[in-house]
């Protein structure tokens, strides 16, 4: 028997837990909502059709809170947690920032109906009712959300009641109880067709008469955004999100394109954050918080605000991140160029300013650049670029370009300001290419600092150290400093990097810092991690990759594994590769999304692998497999499932220094990708 995955309380929970259990009803014989009507058995208004929605509310992406990414079900969800959720909103400023919603998730009603057919909050959770907390939340000038399901039960396999066949009666209830926002979820929906039920409940809270923020939680299954403008305020572009990089990269990649269907009143919503929930990098919650604001997400946080730290406080109530989410005009970013894990994503804003994500998905720093122009600004003779996680503004002439920290994201929000001489210019710090050195070796490598504004840099000094406390020596080899750096021009600085004898293979943080000032004697500090990788030749012949060491992995759940699938969770715990029913003794187990680095020192020809879908995910999983070599995308499969056998995979790596093996999520989510390389070989 292969191992199940242990996720329970993501994309695979939601989705497995309401077949299962619509399926165990169907079997069991339990009565089914006819399809012509799901509310036809209910006390309430006909059904007409209903205009676009204009009732004012969410006129930006809603903020607030949910429980369910930091307490699922535990016994933690109560009335307690809920109400000291809303204390905390208050104290810390969050209520100021702009949050509003202090949402319950499932698992706060008991499992069956009243005699009446009337839903009845858990007397252990919530003793005093849901009214009760609503009015707490009220008194604080916040607003309460509750969440159920258009099926026969809610996603829980507690098996709560959903609202399929109840939807006028709930919504009263709610309604009566003071809720300002509901979550409809999609389990246990028994066939009957998605836009009938969503649209039926809406119609239900319309009936109430009470404003209610109403999001579509259907997973994106049947594409709501094509359908629902006029039905809900948000609908949920994806499946669940999971508190990892992997997850939350997929989820925003699912989203990007969606950008033409959001605007005031009606959102595309990938899911609430993790930020704060420990796993993923601070770095990498600065992302998430950063490419949710600039798609015009709704920012609903999802950690427990009761144990949350100084860090996940300050990412989360960032206002000028926050004002490029809530921004009036209700535009989600577009895609502006992407390529080799660079991508640059801009949201037009209502002053006519731009927000520009300079986003890198890779393990590795790398440049992302951009143009004012390219993102949609007009013509200047310079710019204002603020970048809102620095809190600082520099003029520019119009390029826009950092060196981003692996999954790093810096933003910006660019206009064509007349006052842009006030400024300091923005500059460009950055190492010419990848640092690649031996144990106990030394290596050159090359600093530039570009002067990217319209006025000089003055008294530039530009450092490079190497990783604190590990006997690494930089040295530089030419000029560090200058007195000036005019607009256009370029301080270039060789440096001799040397790496302690008996280093281990890996990627190792170097620091790259430049300080200069403006013409008006601002001082500047621009620091930027970047990258030495301490790797060694492959050896000459055919060698199996997974006996050679990987200079940086990411994968989407768990490790990467050498000669084992994937098994989402602690090193070793996959089993045999095996696709299509042929098992592979030698190669890398992987869950999308993944990324696999290996030094080739330019000694190498070509990489050669048997790819596909594990035979674990049973028919699940949908992947595709590419090769890169130097930024350049030399082989790629398309997408493949667990239907195909496996593909043969041959790439031309000539000359490459960096080889680097991708998989992708072949674009419906990341749940039950696991990719294998069968019998990956490098020949040198």
């Amino acid at each position: 028997m292969r191992r199940l995955p242990t996720r329970t309380t993501g994309t695979v929970r939601r989705r497995v837990v309401g077949a299962l259990a619509a399926a165990a009803l169907c079997a069991a014989g339990a009565v089914a909502v006819p399809a012509a009507s799901a509310s036809a058995t209910q006390a309430g208004p006909a059904s007409e059709a209903a205009p676009a929605l204009d009732d004012g509310l969410a006129r930006t992406p809603p903020m607030g809170f949910n429980n369910w990414n930091s307490t699922h079900c535990r016994a933690e969800f109560d009335a307690a947690m809920v109400e000291g959720i809303a204390d905390l909103f208050v104290e810390k400023g969050l209520k100021d920032a702009g949050y509003q919603y202090v949402n319950l998730d499932d698992c706060w009603a008991l499992p069956a109906r009243d005699a009446n057919g009337k839903l009845v909050p858990d007397p252990e959770r919530f003793p005093g009712g849901i009214k009760a907390v609503a009015d707490y939340v009220h008194a604080k000038g916040l607003k309460l959300g509750i969440y159920t399901s258009a099926g026969t039960k809610t996603c829980s396999d507690v098996g709560f009641p959903g609202a399929l066949g109840h939807e006028y009666s709930d919504a009263r209830q709610f309604a009566d109880w003071g809720v300002d926002y509901l979550k409809y979820d999609n389990c246990n929906n028994q066939g009957v067709d998605a836009e009938q039920r969503y649209t039926t409940m809406r119609d239900a809270l319309r009936a109430t008469g009470r404003p209610i923020v109403y999001s579509i939680c259907e997973w994106g299954e049947n594409k709501p955004w094509e359908w629902a403008a006029d039905v809900g305020h948000l609908w949920r572009t994806t499946g669940d999100i999971s508190d990892s990089w992997g997850s939350m990269l997929s989820l925003m990649k699912q989203n990007l394109p969606l950008a033409p269907y959001a605007g005031p009143g009606h959102w595309n919503d990938p899911d609430m954050l993790e930020v704060g929930n420990g796993g993923m990098t601070e770095t990498e919650y600065r992302t998430h918080f950063s490419m949710w604001s600039v798609m015009a997400s709704p920012l609903l946080i999802g950690t427990d605000l009761r144990t949350a730290s100084d860090t996940t406080y300050d990412i989360l109530s960032n206002r000028e991140v926050i004002a490029v989410d809530q921004d009036p005009l209700g535009k989600q970013g577009s895609v502006v160029s992407s390529g080799d894990g660079g991508w640059v994503v801009a949201k037009e804003m209502k002053d006519g300013s731009r927000a520009v994500a300079l986003f890198n998905e890779t393990g590795s720093s790398r440049r992302v650049a951009t143009t004012a122009r390219a993102v949609g600004l007009p013509g200047a003779p310079a710019y204002v670029a603020r970048d809102l996680w620095r809190h600082k503004s520099f003029n520019t002439a119009g390029t826009l370009a950092a060196t981003v920290p692996a999954h790093g994201t810096v933003l910006l929000r660019v206009a064509a300001d007349p006052k842009w001489a006030g400024q300091p210019p923005a500059a460009e710090l950055g190492l010419d290419e990848a640092v690649f050195v031996g144990p106990g070796a030394s290596t050159k490598a090359g600093s530039t600092f570009t002067n990217l504004g319209r006025t000089p840099a003055r008294d530039v000094a530009v450092s490079l150290r190497g990783p604190g406390g590990r006997n690494w020596k930089v040295t530089a080899d030419g000029p560090a400093k200058a007195p000036v750096v005019a607009p256009g021009s370029a301080l270039r600085t060789r440096w001799t990097v040397s790496a302690p004898a008996g280093t281990a293979t890996g990627s190792y943080d170097l620091t790259l810092r430049a300080t200069y000032r403006s013409p008006q004697g601002t001082e500047v500090t621009s620091t930027v991690p970047v990258t030495a990788s301490v790797a060694t030749a492959p050896p000459d012949g055919t060698s199996a990759l997974s006996d050679l060491p990987w200079l940086a992995t990411a994968n989407g759940y768990g490790p990467v594994e050498r000669d084992t699938s994937n098994g989402e969770s602690a090193a070793g715990d996959g089993n045999p590769l095996t696709v299509g029913g042929v098992v592979y003794a030698k190669g890398l187990g992987v869950h999308a999304t993944s990324s696999v680095d290996y030094y080739a020192a330019r000694s190498c020809e070509r990489l050669t692998a048997q790819v596909g879908v594990d035979d674990e995910k049973d028919t699940k999983g949908t992947v595709a497999f590419e090769v890169w070599a130097d930024g350049r995308k030399v082989a790629s499969t398309g997408v493949r499932t667990n239907a195909d056998a496996a593909q043969a995979l041959s790439a031309d790596v000539t000359g490459a220094q960096l080889i680097r093996l991708v998989v992708t999520d072949g674009g419906d989510g990341i749940d039950s990708d696991h990719a294998d390389w069968g019998e990956p070989r490098l020949t040198c």
